[in-house]
């Protein structure tokens, strides 16, 4: 087979949930497959994060915007190196392209009611772009890849899907987020005492930031320790906003944000937190709670969407729109040591039946199953 995978923004260096996905299934592929020619098309960046083996070719195709690069840059790349399967791997394909397409739609969240609160100009285009384009493609993909079941019902039921076009591939986590001691103190690049509070809000609404942060407020009132909360991804405007509006003042000197944490950054920042609050309102499959788990520490998660499922039936769960559900489970966690031991061992079982390996895999598999599909149509010519 000769395979070809979108994996537009890899190289670029803060990198996000989809581009970790793909990084990840490209390194593992490498690993398992060294029969199939792989053609990975990126935008050239900073990061260089993989690089070509025997049968695994990078290919940097230049062009000034996401759209274009997706809409003309690719099509034409592929077809140049004559790929069988074109695998596009962030929601979004080629609205016009004669290669047999794969795509991995990883949620269905821009075609669902809409926050208006959210101002961030580039959610708010990529939200238009993928509304756009996205009802234009789904017929003319081989087959639809999505990270849960929640999720597949989801979009089986909301774009009226056939089943037997549908694939569920679980995404997995990074074999270094483990229980690990930071000897060289990591986690004091971000913040300075171990046994925060971990959050990684942003301004996305799904994300609720809001709720999350008045929870935080009621702990401090009462918290007799009053732990510090470390948030990423979150600017000082969006912050006060948020404290005006509750009048959660208090919270004010105990949060540090210390903006984008880098990757390798992270199992340090795991394991030097005293729990990790995982309070979306919803999410397609929630890569940050396997790695929490995988690190021995506890998480306060959601009981919505595709969390119960990641997170498996002995998890913490609360309403996340509920703020004091987020508060008493924090103080719970803080006061119960028992309870709080085994959310430990809970969480790093769980974590086992996840795994990079087990996703390419699926992946191979499904790649063969489709070029195997169109083979015998062609034949039949």
């Amino acid at each position: 087979m000769r395979i070809g995978i979108e994996a537009q923004r890899i190289f670029r260096k803060n990198k996000h949930g989809m581009d970790y996905v793909v990084l990840q299934e490209i390194k593992e592929l490498q690993q398992i497959d060294t029969k199939n020619e792989y053609y990975v098309f990126v935008k050239p960046g900073e990061d260089h994060c993989v690089e070509s083996t025997g049968n695994v070719h990078i290919i940097e195709l230049s062009c000034p915007s996401y759209p274009l690069w997706e809409q003309w840059a690719l099509p034409k790349a592929a077809k140049k190196y004559k790929v069988d399967i074109l695998h596009c791997t962030s929601n979004t394909a080629p609205l016009w392209c004669d290669i047999p397409l794969i795509l991995t739609l990883h949620d269905i969240i821009f075609l669902e009611p809409r926050d208006k609160q959210n101002h961030s100009l580039y959610q708010n285009m990529g939200w238009l772009y993928r509304r756009l384009v996205v009802p234009h493609i789904l017929d003319n993909c081989q087959r639809i890849i999505t990270v849960s079941n929640f999720e597949m019902e989801n979009i089986i039921s909301k774009l009226k899907i056939p089943r037997e076009r549908m694939a569920m591939i679980y995404n997995g986590y990074n074999n270094w987020f483990k229980p690990i001691e930071d000897k060289d103190e990591v986690y004091k690049k971000y913040i300075p005492e171990k046994g925060f509070f971990f959050f990684l809000g942003n301004t996305d609404p799904k994300k609720n930031t809001e709720r999350t942060l008045v929870a935080y407020s009621k702990y401090l009132e009462q918290s007799t320790i009053k732990r510090k909360l470390l948030m990423a991804d979150l600017n000082l405007e969006y912050l006060n906003g948020i404290i005006e509006r509750n009048q959660i003042e208090n919270i004010r000197n105990n949060i540090v944000m210390p903006g984008y944490i880098v990757n390798s950054d992270l199992p340090y920042i795991y394991n030097s937190a005293f729990a990790f609050l995982y309070t979306s309102l919803r999410e397609s499959f929630g890569i940050p709670l396997l790695e929490a788990m995988a690190c021995g520490t506890p998480v306060i998660t959601s009981n919505t969407s595709s969390m119960p499922e990641i997170g498996g039936k002995d998890a913490i769960f609360v309403n996340p729109e509920k703020s004091e559900d987020i508060t008493q489970m924090m103080l719970t966690l803080e006061n119960n040591q028992t309870f709080y031991e085994h959310q430990q061992q809970i969480g790093m079982e769980r974590a086992t039946h996840f795994s990079w390996g087990k996703t390419a895999e699926s992946l191979l598999a499904l790649y063969q199953e489709v070029y195997n599909i169109i083979d015998h149509k062609n034949n039949n010519l």
